[in-house]
């Protein structure tokens, strides 16, 4: 990973994708200063898109309220963005409503088997909130677990059929074979008829985890928040550049080098 000094010219960057969890915040909270950073960055006049594993009721307020022009939300399990001029949020899942509320009764029994079989993890807090995926926590309101026990949720999920992957919080895991950024490109084309494949360049990527390598691996102008550093080997891919400072600070930084600010 080569340090943020090294990206190339920022006015080259028409967007900004990131992930939300101890990449927009730190130590659970979101900051006045990464807030206003993202603000700063939209109202420069580049479009700004959370991807984020966290859930569909958190995405609604998300893509109403806060200074973007969509997100990403379960993973890639859908998009939602706030059309202003029909005072309407867009919706767009990639299952149908049978086929989710069928899947949602399918994780049941998984996400018995797992409360059994690993002590110490728990149910998400905003699981209630979700449409498409099972969100099970290892540190966010529980005790941190070892790497060993966060594997072994992942083994579950994966023997019950489920795709699965671990965020900087919780492991969360659906049946049906998308990702991050599958729906990113889907939101691209259908909402801005940009081809991604031809156009990622133009675009940049910043997050943290494990849950972001399709991001990374996919984004020439891929970005860490330093604690990225913290996954090691588990990322599966990692960002060609890495911020000097952690969690929102390093998306402030970010901000600070597309947008010419001084730190």
């Amino acid at each position: 990973m080569k340090p943020l000094a090294a990206l190339p010219a920022a006015t080259a960057i028409r967007g900004v994708f990131c992930d939300i969890d101890d990449t927009l915040t730190s130590e659970g909270k979101l900051t006045a200063a990464a807030y206003g950073a993202l603000e700063r960055l939209h109202a420069a006049g580049k479009l700004v898109v959370p991807i984020t594993g966290r859930p569909a009721g958190w995405c609604d307020h998300i893509a109403r309220m806060w200074p973007v022009d969509a997100v990403v939300g379960e993973n890639g399990a859908f998009y939602f963005c706030y059309d202003a001029a029909r005072k309407k949020l867009v919706q767009r899942f990639l299952l149908d409503a049978a086929t989710r509320a069928a899947n949602r009764e399918r994780m049941g029994a998984v996400r018995e088997r797992i409360l059994r079989e690993v002590p110490g993890c728990a149910l998400a807090s905003d699981q209630h909130y979700r449409e498409s995926d099972l969100a099970i926590d290892f540190c966010e309101d529980v005790a941190r677990l070892p790497f060993a026990e966060v594997d072994r949720i992942v083994a579950l999920m994966r023997a019950a059929g489920m795709s699965a992957k671990i965020s900087s919080i919780h492991v969360n895991g659906w049946f049906g074979d998308y990702d991050k950024l599958g729906m990113t490109r889907m939101l691209m084309q259908e909402r801005y008829g940009a081809d991604l494949a031809r156009d990622q360049a133009q675009y940049l990527f910043i997050g943290d985890s494990p849950n972001d390598a399709p991001m990374f691996s996919f984004f020439s102008n891929s970005v860490g928040v330093a604690n990225v550093a913290d996954f090691d080997e588990r990322l599966g891919a990692a960002p060609a550049y890495i911020c000097s400072r952690r969690s929102g600070a390093g998306f402030v930084e970010l901000v600070q080098r597309l947008l010419g600010e001084r730190g």
